[in-house]
């Protein structure tokens, strides 16, 4: 009768070992989601703020690439 016994209080704290690990994975798991879901945004909101830094930059570039208003162009490969 013993061994049954020992048996089954090994199965039930090897249950509630796993149990805990579990919860304790899905707990991370939720945490790493909130990073990810936030580092996400602030990649998004970092490629938008450097878009509208660009765009005056893009402007020059192409105002540069077009020369005087003499109508030439200044881009060799352009002609």
């Amino acid at each position: 009768m013993l061994w049954p016994m020992l048996a089954l209080a090994l199965a039930f704290t090897g249950i509630a070992v796993l149990a805990v690990l579990a919860v304790r994975v899905f707990v991370e798991v939720r945490r790493l989601a909130r990073q990810v879901g936030e580092s996400s945004r602030q990649i998004t909101r970092a490629a938008e703020d450097l878009e509208r830094a660009t765009a005056p930059l893009g402007g020059q570039v192409d105002a540069l690439r077009r020369g005087p208003d003499t109508g030439l162009s200044s881009d060799p490969a352009g002609d």
